[in-house]
């Protein structure tokens, strides 16, 4: 190791020499040559950045001992493609990036992912791997036995198009901690569409406040060598197949502390990896659509992860919601752009106000996040791709507030006339399934004690082609509404031509008015979990073959409300199906062309419903309902 350290420093003191010898007076150290937008090679005195200046990163950038970086606030830095474009910060050097939530910094390449290879900065704290290491990429030392080092300032910083493979042993990522001490500090940092680990610290004592990681091909976080630090709000979001984890964690445990930890996955997989005696505490977390919470590996025991004060639960059905970070804390990485104008990003982390002569694109999950509203303005139309991992969802705590008109409703539709996924909403109300319940789709969490939870407005809304099949068991919507509760307003709906329910209430309060269902493969209307709200003026057209029912229900009897509920049928079928002990009362019904007007499945009781004030018989022909098609022609009139 000395051998290996004073040929580096040989290195350095040559590329002292010659990088001072190329720079004349109209550049500073580390620029290229008679192109001062240029960064490569050492930068062996202090330099700032122009803000005014795209620089460009056209060789592995090195910031030499005693040397410091400073990067202002609005400065964008592009790399150009392959493993020796870096950005390294030497043992002994600093970085002062001055972002700012409205002009942060900006370090990426071209959009590829795994395009270059990032951050990376050395320090002097102390790491397993002992005193004046080796580090895995490019040579560079670290290591020491100054836990309060610095290595400088962090803050407002997004990295994109990082992790680029060296081997299959030895990787880039987006920002590289190696030895990092705790004098240095490090908050409010993105990294985004990575093909390695988002962040990962070998060792050292440096903490980070407020990181945000999107899409990030390997582990979001990772860490070994004994890192020790705290992390304070992170937030993961994956909507990509075949990521690694949220969190992987190696080596010896000397417990980091992680303070709300919040990961979302739109396509399953494992969140918290622990290998070996690996460990953490982690005060806070929420996780979110993933198949495995944790992945226990070389006989590391779950006590070496304590969660809220106790060993982690490893039970499949465990629910993990206590984490506060929500992704509106990163609302300055959004501003930042990068994204398409018309396609709806995958977290909608701030209130967000549609522009209804846009046409815009559902590409993936689209998650309005806790304590944010989603606006949708009259005459917006929205086009989905089509498949499972398509689909809006109004999470817990969030809002959503469609403005369609009768002259002007809002459309949301495939692009290709195959299923999607439809529009999900999670309330905090009562459902059978208890508190922070888990979605049969998404891994969504809903239910509380609120009955009067508000989750927004929706008016004049039209959905087609939904109804994705996930699996025998699971299947997406047009609307689908977990425990939403009462102070939800929702009126004029339709759904028409979808591949499963029209409209399903799993538990919750919230009532409906003004239904619209046509030719819907599976059940027009159904409820389970102990749905308790009112729905008004129903009418279900139905003229194709093999649909399921105009009314399912299931579950407990909360005796839910129907006032004017119309169905017709070309193709006969059954009209309304009850099972186990649910029911309802139903206040005006017509059913027409229906084989069977009544399915009392699970020794289901006529009685359970009530139809005008008496048991629901099979011989009466129902005609008393009000709610005649027209009042849908502002539906209707769209197809």
């Amino acid at each position: 190791m000395k051998t290996l350290s004073k040929l580096l420093s040989l290195l350095l003191i040559t590329g002292l020499v010659l990088v001072s010898c190329s720079d004349d007076d109209d550049n500073g150290p580390g620029t290229g040559g008679n192109n001062p937008d240029e960064l490569s090679g050492i930068i062996t005195a202090n330099l700032t950045l122009d803000p005014n200046i795209e620089y460009k990163i056209t060789g592995t950038v090195t910031v030499a001992d005693g040397v410091t970086l400073t990067i202002p606030a609005g400065t964008e830095i592009v790399s150009e493609t392959g493993t020796d474009k870096y950005l390294a910060v030497l043992k002994g050097a600093d970085i002062d990036i001055q972002g700012t939530a409205a002009n942060p910094v900006i370090m990426r390449s071209n959009g590829q992912a795994g395009a270059w290879g990032g951050l990376v900065i050395c320090g002097d704290a102390t790491t397993t791997e002992g005193t004046n290491a080796i580090a895995e990429v490019g040579g560079l030392i670290y290591g020491g036995t100054n836990n309060a080092d610095s290595s400088g300032n962090i803050d407002y910083l997004i990295i994109r198009d990082a992790g680029a493979q060296i081997n299959a042993d030895s990787q880039f990522n987006g920002l590289t901690l190696y030895a990092v001490g705790s004098g240095t500090t490090i908050d409010n940092v993105g990294i985004i569409n990575g093909t390695d680990d988002g962040v990962e610290f070998f060792g050292g004592t440096v903490s980070v406040t407020n990181i945000y990681l999107e899409n990030n091909e390997d582990d979001s976080v990772d860490w070994t060598e004994g890192w020790s630090g705290t992390l304070t709000n992170g937030y993961v979001t994956n909507t990509i197949a075949d990521f690694s984890t949220a969190i992987e964690a190696d080596g010896v445990n000397n417990n980091p502390t992680l303070v709300n930890f919040t990961a979302i996955s739109s396509t399953g997989g494992t969140a918290i990896q622990i290998k070996n005696d690996s460990g953490a505490t982690i005060n806070g977390l929420t996780l979110t659509g993933f198949d495995t919470s944790f992945d226990f590996r070389d006989s590391a025991p779950a006590s070496n992860l304590q969660i809220d004060g106790a060993d982690a639960d490893t039970a499949a059905d465990a629910v993990f919601s206590s984490s506060s970070t929500n992704a509106s804390l990163f609302a300055w990485i959004t501003n930042a752009g990068g994204g398409s104008d018309t396609r709806l990003p995958a977290n909608i982390s701030i209130d967000l106000t549609l522009d209804a002569s846009v046409e815009y694109q559902v590409s993936g999950p689209v998650l309005v996040s806790n304590g944010a509203t989603l606006t949708i303005p009259a005459g917006t139309k929205i086009v989905s791709e089509s498949g499972t991992a398509n689909y809006v969802a109004v999470l817990k705590g969030a809002s959503i507030d469609i403005q369609g008109t009768m002259a002007d409703p809002v459309i949301m539709e495939s692009n290709d006339g195959e299923a999607w996924g439809g529009l999900l909403i999670c309330g905090d109300a009562t459902t059978t399934e208890g508190v922070d319940a888990i979605a049969e789709v998404g891994g969504l969490v809903y239910g509380g004690n609120n009955d009067a939870d508000n989750s927004g407005t929706i008016n004049y809304l039209i959905l087609r082609n939904t109804g994705a099949q996930i699996n025998a068991d699971s299947q997406f919507n047009g609307l689908t509404l977990y425990a939403v509760g009462s102070g939800t307003t929702i009126s004029n709906i339709a759904v028409i031509e979808g591949s499963d329910d029209g409209v399903e209430f799993f538990g919750g309060t919230v009532s409906v008015t003004n239904f619209y269902a046509e030719n819907l493969e599976d059940d027009a209307v159904d409820w389970t979990e102990g749905w308790n709200g009112t729905l008004s003026n129903a009418f279900v057209n139905i003229t194709v073959a093999d649909f399921s029912t105009a009314i399912e229900a299931d579950g407990i009897n909360a005796n839910p409300t129907l006032n004017n509920f119309t169905a017709v049928s070309t193709t006969g079928g059954t009209a309304i199906q009850l099972k186990v002990n649910s029911g309802c009362t139903i206040n005006g019904l017509t059913l027409t062309g229906f084989d069977t007007q009544f399915d009392f499945r699970d020794n289901g009781a006529p009685s359970n419903v009530q139809v005008d004030g008496a048991d629901a018989v099979e011989a009466i022909v129902y005609a008393s309902s009000t709610t005649e098609i027209n009042l849908f022609a502002w539906a209707t009139a769209q197809q």
